[in-house]
């Protein structure tokens, strides 16, 4: 990929501006929007790769926003958010949003959230590009239960139907069905996705509750995963 396309969506013209030089300064394409309306058409128009997007904005806030992109995009998103506003940072995570930045907050947070959610997105990308390949070559699959994740293909099926989850659920899914049985902590799974020392593991029980909801006939008895009171997350052996 010759240089990823980064969408600022924010109201407040000093931050946006302010974002946009720390981005650019990094390589990257920088595109900018006031509102969620606009955001949209950016989206619509051009390819993006990953979208910052501030929870609080006028004609159509945030979460608005990342709900209504999410029926047909799965880039990352990057949700801002004021320190009091803390249930607008589940309830954005909740509508699709991979991670949440709150303010104030320094460029260098910033770029490391925005440079980490690159790196794993390319990396789905690639394995996604994969998934054409021969179907004679061996091909990693994962079943559990009327579970399927094929790790070459990216893809998820349940009872045989196709799934669509987003590239940060798939991962979660992908170690938590690897290890059957296993219990991880949710700084561990924080650990071993994001691939750096946690420092929001609480959004790991938000990407729980959003994989259960595609999974689990019953989300609030769950057959494949699991929580372990006190210790972490599992995925049942059937």
């Amino acid at each position: 990929m010759e240089k990823y396309h980064v969408l600022v969506v924010e109201d407040d013209k000093e931050i946006r501006d302010g974002i946009e030089i720390y981005l650019k300064s990094q390589g990257y394409e920088v595109f900018k929007a006031a509102d969620g309306i606009e955001g949209l058409e950016i989206i619509y128009r051009e390819e993006i790769h990953l979208a910052i997007v501030d929870v609080m904005m006028p004609r159509k806030d945030g979460i608005q926003m990342v709900m209504e992109m999410r029926k047909d995009y799965d880039f990352p998103v990057i949700m801002l958010s004021a320190k009091s506003e803390e249930v607008d940072k589940i309830l954005g995570l909740n509508m699709g949003a991979d991670d949440y930045v709150t303010k104030p907050f320094t460029p260098l947070e910033l770029l490391a959230r925005v440079n980490s959610q690159l790196r794993r997105y390319s990396r789905y990308l690639e394995k996604l590009a994969q998934g054409g390949k021969d179907s004679e070559e061996e091909q990693h699959i994962y079943r559990i239960g009327g579970l399927e994740l094929n790790e070459e293909k990216v893809e998820l099926r349940v009872d045989g139907v196709p799934v669509k989850v987003t590239p940060m659920e798939y991962r979660i899914l992908l170690l938590l069905m690897k290890h059957p049985g296993r219990v991880f902590s949710a700084d561990e799974i924080y650990e071993r996705v994001w691939n750096e020392k946690a420092v929001n593991s609480d959004t790991i029980m938000v990407h729980v509750r959003n994989i259960r909801e595609k999974i689990e006939i019953n989300p609030k008895n769950p057959k494949y995963l699991k929580v372990v009171w006190g210790v972490g997350y599992k995925m049942e052996k059937q």
